[in-house]
């Protein structure tokens, strides 16, 4: 452990005109309130905070990054307080410690909601002050070198998966690459055992019987730059054990079939040097098609640099090369830190996108599970680059679509998408984007987010927007259920109200406003009763229940989108024109059932609705089930009798394979009622049809 003269002296080495008094203070206060409390390994509590003041030391961060360290858990594990901190050490560092601060543990909110609130308010303060992530990525780091003195397997295991699934990557998506690839590993050791110990003895083995070989290929490449004239250092390693995994598991190939376990950083004094190191080496080696990467004219979102190459040696042997300026293996190893070290107080070129990004999701986020998800979805770091036809570049995670695309160049242009090009083709909105392709959005103004995008966008920021789209909307059509059912209880009351009747109403059941009072009514929140007793008290109190009034009129479901307010139920298939009745249970809509559904009797702990089609209600799904003769063309014939009457097959099943009969059953997009008799007639007169009906 750093004492804390050598702290000091760390901090005044790179930074002379720090404070050193405050420094020292800082040091004692967190001695002090930490007190007599250990770490699992039997240490000293106070021991942590100083390690990771020493790790922000190394980065050469400003003096208020190195008291944040230094205080950063007293909040939460000790008495100190966030005023107590702001008037020993001033604002800056209080906000900074808010920040870094979890939240305490609340015994009623689960693991996920737990983690999620931690996320959400770490998130929003990085967003202010990008210091707060490399406290906390620093904290974790110490955290991860000492989690084998836990005794709980469960929680080592835990502690393990957070970091896999959150830090690693944010350390990544800031490119402090030395800090991701040592939290890979620590958790990869947590987590799969039995696989971190085999590779890592396969790799101890490959490093006794072939190390000298790796210092071969490096000499061997250094001397073929210098002979050129370039000025270089060349240096090789085994690639990291989890990367050496992970390739395999998406690969599904054995640690034998790994053929690029070896890699080589080259290390130039230009970036002019790098491009003709470059050349040299394809020259002198074979250069492996596919694998080469230019990070220095299109670096990635983190603001790494550099070039990378693989070629085959000697034997078939297959290495990667990294050709980059040592200002760039500076920057590039511990990324946002290193920019800091560069340009104090700012925050470093490449973060603002993304870290807006991270804000959205934050917004746009309904629970724990959905705002963990959507953030692991954003800072996941397998990339792609995609372009606008105007040459603007997009990086989006591998397997992103259109519809993401379109989400990262603006959330409107996502919102109104109907359509795409990639490379001038047209293409369905769920197409895979390859790296490199110009991507054309086509939008309609009039257009909305569907739900089914959620089925295929990969981006956290698009599944945000569109979940966040499909709530609003789903309240806003769950409130003119409401309205409509409001309007149908008022008549039903003894005398007429006003708009003073519907405000105190509002004040007895506690609601913010009339959208809250006709949400709670469609979402059955509130009954008939309780919303009578609300208008005018005493209005229903005496009414018994086999006495209570029917409902007047049917309500409308034109203007409502099937799926949100309301859901077609699959027992029946509703279509315009059949007598429909609507089930209304608490929180899951309305549930619309054809009259004589036999599903109905299942429905005696819901509400009942009258309900009706609207003239003009758009067309619905019907079933029909077929028997077709077994013989060739009896398909084509069906599909050409559909095609007759205008209807679009949704899906088509054979649930029955009996000779001479097969039987389908077949989703279509019809009108109504009429339609989808029209089209049953004409299957029955069909020579190919044995039989036809509705289901």
């Amino acid at each position: 452990m750093l004492r804390q003269y050598e702290l000091v002296e760390r901090v005044l080495a790179y930074d002379p005109d720090a404070d050193e008094a405050m420094l020292n203070r800082a040091y004692v206060y967190t001695v002090q309130k930490h007190g007599t409390q250990k770490r699992a390994s039997g240490d000293p509590y106070f021991s942590h905070p100083v390690e990771v003041a020493g790790l922000m030391t190394e980065l050469k961060l400003d003096q208020d990054t190195i008291i944040t360290a230094l205080l950063h858990d007293t909040v939460e594990d000790t008495l100190a307080t966030v005023d107590e901190i702001e008037r020993l050490f001033g604002p800056d560092v209080a906000r900074l410690v808010d920040g870094v601060t979890k939240l305490s543990k609340i015994e009623t909110m689960s693991e996920s909601e737990r983690a999620a609130e931690n996320l959400r308010k770490f998130l929003l303060a990085m967003s202010e002050d990008l210091r707060v992530l490399l406290v906390k990525l620093a904290d974790r780091m110490h955290n991860m070198r000492t989690l084998h003195y836990i005794k709980s397997e469960e929680k080592r295991r835990r502690i393990a998966r957070e970091t896999m699934d959150i830090y690693a990557p944010l350390a990544e998506r800031v490119g402090m690459y030395e800090y991701m690839r040592e939290m890979q590993l620590l958790a990869f050791e947590q987590l799969e055992p039995e696989a971190y110990a085999t590779i890592t003895g396969r790799l101890a083995a490959i490093r006794s019987e072939e190390g000298a070989q790796v210092d071969a290929i490096a000499l061997e490449i250094k001397q073929a730059l210098a002979e050129a004239g370039l000025r270089v250092e060349v240096s090789g390693r085994e690639k990291h054990p989890y990367s050496i995994w992970r390739k395999m598991a998406e690969r599904h190939v054995s640690f034998e079939q790994i053929t690029d376990i070896m890699a080589f950083r080259v290390l130039t004094d230009n970036e002019d040097d790098c491009y003709k190191a470059l050349g040299i080496l394809h020259r002198e080696w074979q250069m492996i098609p596919g694998r080469f990467k230019d990070y220095i004219s299109t670096p990635k979102m983190n603001g790494y640099r550099s070039l990378h190459t693989a070629l085959i040696y000697s034997n078939a042997m297959r290495v990667e090369v990294q050709i980059k300026t040592h200002e760039m293996h500076e920057r590039n190893e511990f990324g946002l830190a290193a920019h800091w070290a560069y340009k104090q107080g700012g925050t470093p070129d490449g973060q603002v996108g993304w870290l807006r990004d991270l804000i959205e999701i934050l917004e746009s986020s309904h629970d724990a599970e959905e705002l963990l998800e959507n953030t692991k979805m954003a800072i996941y770091q397998d990339r792609i680059f995609a372009f606008t036809p105007k040459g603007a570049l997009f990086q989006l995670p591998k397997g992103a679509t259109p519809i993401d695309f379109a989400f990262a160049v603006h959330t409107k242009l996502g919102a109104q998408a109907v359509g795409a090009k990639i490379n001038g083709r047209h293409v369905p909105l769920r197409t895979p984007l390859g790296n490199g392709d110009v991507v054309e959005i086509i939008k309609s103004r009039t257009s909305e987010p569907q739900l089914s995008w959620l089925g295929f966008v990969v981006t956290g920021k698009a599944r945000a927007a569109i979940r966040r789209f499909v709530r609003q909307k789903e309240r806003a059509e769950v409130a003119a259920i409401g309205r409509k059912l409001y309007e149908e209880i008022v008549e039903r009351l003894p005398t007429k109200i006003g708009k003073k009747a519907l405000n105190d109403a509002l004040k007895r059941l506690k609601l913010a406003g009339e959208e809250d009072f006709m949400f709670a009514i469609g979402s059955a929140k509130l009954d008939d009763r309780q919303v009578m007793e609300a208008l005018v008290p005493g209005s229903a109190a005496n009414i018994p229940e086999e006495n209570w009034p029917s409902q007047k009129r049917a309500i409308a479901v034109r203007g409502l989108t099937p799926g949100m307010a309301f859901k077609l139920a699959d027992c029946c298939h509703p279509v315009p024109g059949d007598r429909i009745v609507g089930l209304r249970r608490p929180a899951k809509g309305v549930e619309v059932h054809a009259i004589d559904c036999m599903k109905l009797a299942d429905g005696v702990d819901a509400d009942w609705i009258d309900l009706s089609w609207d003239a003009r209600t758009d067309g619905a799904i019907g079933r029909l089930r077929a028997e077709l003769y077994n013989r060739p063309g009896t398909l084509a014939e069906m599909a050409g009798i559909f095609a007759k009457n205008h209807a679009n097959v949704v899906n088509l099943e054979m649930t029955q394979r009996e000779n001479p009969f097969h039987t389908y059953e077949v989703d279509l997009e019809v009108r109504d009622l009429a339609h989808l008799t029209r089209i049953i007639s004409a299957l029955r007169a069909s020579e190919a049809v044995a039989q036809a009906e509705r289901i």
